[in-house]
């Protein structure tokens, strides 16, 4: 099993930000030949990349390779229960990464088509927005 460890961030702790967006960059299926594709915009955590890799390479059975596209680089803070207000910004206790509609999350090279839709469906039932397969070439009937 691996474990995602955040990038180091020159600061340790970020603001909310903007979370309706469209992606400026990663639109396009660069590596594989199949790509899950997300039609919303929205957070995903490292749990939830972590899971949704884990389902992909469950159905996928180690033929043809996986590219994961995000990496959660975001810390997200948290005030613990019953605790008075003030006292600055609460501790980090989870990474995210904001993803824009158009952003491709996952590539998939190396298997049939049928396999990659199946494995892609498993995986966004993992993730939090909505998502949609695309392949790279366009004779391929997608």
């Amino acid at each position: 099993m691996t474990i995602l460890k955040p990038r180091i961030t020159k600061y340790k702790k970020s603001f909310r930000g903007r979370t309706k967006m469209r992606s400026k960059a990663g639109c396009l299926i660069e590596f594989g030949t199949y790509g899950l594709r997300a039609m919303d915009s929205g957070r995903i955590n490292g749990k939830q990349i972590e899971s949704a890799r884990i389902a992909i390479s469950k159905i996928i059975k180690r033929v043809g390779k996986l590219w994961i596209r995000i990496f959660p680089n975001i810390p997200i803070t948290k005030k613990p229960i019953e605790v008075r207000m003030g006292r600055g910004k609460g501790e980090v206790y989870d990474w995210i990464f904001k993803v824009g509609v158009g952003r491709i999350i996952f590539e998939l090279q190396g298997t049939t088509e049928a396999v990659a839709r199946t494995a892609f469906r498993a995986a966004s039932y993992k993730l939090g927005i909505n998502t949609s397969f695309v392949c790279k070439i366009s004779d391929l009937t997608c």
